[in-house]
């Protein structure tokens, strides 16, 4: 089962780009590569399925650049990321890319072969959403690794010494097998092995190589991690005779889940909530980058807000400002929080700031409701996904808007079913939207249904505060998503190949922005 981490999954990772299902999870697979060649590698091929989504928007969507930045070790803030194509250059690594039949279910599957003159290493893995990644192949063994612990790879023409040797010297309840099949064994733990045990490790008969690849998860899963509780329905019950509000019930999760003191968890999402905040005043003083189709909007809708020339209505205007200027840092590579996605990052945190601000509330209330929209959005990733290439913008912006609704109801008041109301509207609401951005650049229509998803969670919130009747359990709206998302054609979810993405307007702007990447690389 899948015990999705709020830190992890729903509200990270921290990233510049504009995609986190492009960006930041290439970025984190690239750092996997990096670690498997020990960081000297030579020359690199990577295959693309033409059925799936990277195929059509690798290039334009930032997965060659989070890629890029990976082999070199970066992490997914880095400010040398949009030039990361150069750097690779200029550290004498060459790079091909193949569009070829790979007949893999998932759409964003990326098998990476690596080669320097000493050997050669083939991963393949999967960006599961909102910068999440399942490596599912290293050196045609399967496995199945989310980057969330530390893994050594111990190759060897004799597996069961190998194995022997490990359980005869090493103690450790959180140590796990993963493979010890054809060229090595694979194990994970909270750390890597003793140097000790590493040296004795090299002088067990038939070992060749040991690698260590470091985690690129920020929290940690043990052997066997165990949660309170994992859909809607449960959490009700765990909370019968406790009487625990969401935003507690947010932090029994993730400590239980991440083995992190309950004491700790609030602070995180203070550090997380300092870097949204940032990301509104850095967008409404301005932001300017070259390759991108919208300018800066949200500079001159703050200024007609302030004069009084908007139509009035505080709240929701103020939100419609922050999801732009959130969005507009996006746009122009600036730092971000993934909360989902990167394409959705405007939505559940503009709305939530927003409110917070018109309503004056404190930090450490913010820092709550946050919390809240944390464990809706828990709820989604593991019963259903983020990905738009999987279950179209409905599973981006739309569980953006459901974890907000949660979190509005929860800062002004409201109780704990009213968030769960709210939130199950607000769903409902979002169910069947597609994924279709205009000059296959996550901006345009994004930022309107960004704005569109943060305005229907407040929409949703005061429907639930005056006790409006949801009547589906969000469970089973969760599901019936995931379900919806599977009917969504293809060419709807995030493949340049539909919608709004192939008209005649769109089709103009993406030939310009092409145009002027030819010209300025000449």
């Amino acid at each position: 089962m899948n015990y999705p981490s709020i830190f992890n999954d729903v509200i990270g990772p921290v990233m510049r780009g504009p995609s986190s299902s492009h960006c930041a999870a290439a970025l984190r697979i690239g750092r996997i590569c990096h670690d498997l060649m020990d960081g000297r590698i030579s020359s690199i091929e990577i295959d693309f399925d033409p059925n799936g989504s990277l195929a059509t928007t690798h290039k334009d969507q930032g997965s060659d650049m989070g890629l890029f930045g990976g082999f070199l070790g970066w992490e997914a803030y880095d400010e040398r990321l949009v030039q990361s194509e150069m750097h690779l250059a200029a550290a004498g690594i060459q790079v091909k890319i193949n569009i070829k039949d790979l007949k893999y279910d998932h759409p964003n599957t990326y098998q990476i072969t690596l080669t320097n003159p000493w050997e050669t290493h083939q991963v393949i893995a999967n960006s599961t959403g909102g910068g999440m990644i399942e490596v599912i192949e290293i050196d045609g063994v399967e496995v199945s690794l989310a980057g969330d612990k530390y893994l050594t790879l111990i190759y060897s023409s004799n597996l069961s010494k190998v194995k022997s040797f490990l359980e005869q010297s090493v103690i450790s309840e959180e140590l796990e097998i993963h493979s010890d099949k054809k060229d090595f064994l694979g194990i994970t733990d909270l750390s890597f092995l003793d140097q000790t045990i590493l040296e004795e490790l090299k002088e067990v008969d038939g070992v060749s190589q040991i690698k260590q690849i470091k985690p690129v998860l920020p929290v940690l899963a043990g052997k066997n991690p165990k949660v309170p509780f994992i859909t809607c329905e449960e959490m009700l019950s765990y909370n019968k005779d406790k009487n625990l509000s969401l935003w507690e019930l947010a932090i029994k999760y993730e400590s239980m889940r991440g083995n992190i003191p309950e004491h700790e968890v609030l602070p995180k999402m203070h550090e997380i909530r300092i870097i949204l905040k940032n990301a509104v005043e850095t967008g409404l003083k301005g932001t300017e980058f070259e390759d991108r189709i919208l300018g800066a909007q949200s500079v001159n809708f703050k200024s007609m807000m302030e004069r009084k020339k908007l139509i009035d209505g505080d709240v929701l205007n103020r939100i419609i400002m922050y999801v732009s200027a959130i969005m507009e840092v996006k746009s122009s590579m600036g730092v971000i929080v993934a909360a989902p996605t990167a394409g959705s990052c405007g939505a559940m945190p503009g709305a939530v700031l927003g409110v917070a601000d018109s309503l004056g509330l404190s930090d450490e209330e913010t820092n709550k409701a946050l919390m809240v929209a944390g464990l809706i959005g828990v709820f989604i990733a593991a019963h259903s996904t983020f990905a738009a290439e999987v279950g179209g913008c409905q599973a981006e912006c739309g569980s953006g808007s459901t974890m907000a609704a949660a979190a509005i109801v929860n800062m002004a008041g409201g109780n704990l079913n009213q968030s769960i109301s709210a939130a199950s509207m607000a769903l409902q609401s979002s169910l069947g939207m597609i994924c279709d951005p205009i000059g296959n650049r996550v901006e345009a229509p994004c930022l309107n249904k960004n704005v569109m998803a943060a305005s229907n969670a407040l929409s949703c919130s005061n429907m639930a505060l005056a006790s409006f009747d949801h009547l589906i359990p969000l469970d089973e709206v969760i599901e019936t998503m995931y379900e919806v998302g599977k009917s969504i054609p293809n060419t709807l979810r995030c493949t340049n190949l539909g919608g709004l993405s192939i008209t005649k307007t769109a089709k103009e702007i993406e030939a310009r922005l092409t145009q002027k990447h030819f010209y300025k690389s000449c």
